[in-house]
């Protein structure tokens, strides 16, 4: 389809943060400090570990806990280093069939759900089944590169 994909994700490890009570604007930039100082050797091994992408934010319908996440590089998936803040933990996630609805521009948290309605929309018309409670916002670009961003939006197929 050319308004959605469906991707099959390995098992992978992906470092994460909980920011509770925040906006999501604020959970992003608080979560996104609490793991950048994780690569930057805020972990165990006092090791600087490579950016990468995508970021990631898991938004629950009702709720104002965000779950914000970085990749584990390929070459750490064996063993990351365990983080030394007590509120970054390393989580694996199971492999996972994914509908993926991406984006450009600047998404701002209502770009992002806004883009999530479109899809669940989609999926609904086309008899899909996914987990409605939830989806993940996913954002590729530096905040400042300015053309040919690229974002999206995440449900996990049941």
């Amino acid at each position: 389809a050319n308004d959605y994909e469906l991707r099959q994700y390995e098992p992978a490890k992906w470092v994460s943060t909980v920011i509770r009570g925040e906006t999501q604007k604020e959970a992003m930039r608080q979560g996104f400090q609490k793991l950048f100082h994780y690569i930057q050797g805020k972990n165990e091994k006092e090791m600087k570990i490579d950016m990468t992408v995508p970021v990631t934010c898991m938004i629950k319908s009702g709720c104002t806990d965000f779950k914000i996440c970085f990749f584990v590089p390929y070459e750490h998936q064996d063993s990351p280093p365990q983080p030394t803040d007590s509120d970054v933990f390393i989580e694996e996630r199971k492999a996972a069939a994914i509908f993926v609805r991406s984006f450009g521009g600047f998404a701002s948290p209502e770009t992002y759900a806004e883009e999530a309605k479109v899809l669940a929309r989609i999926l609904r018309n086309r008899g899909q089944p996914f987990h409605e409670d939830f989806f993940y916002t996913a954002g590729y670009d530096s905040p400042f590169k300015l053309f040919n961003r690229h974002n999206e939006v995440w449900y996990f197929k049941k």
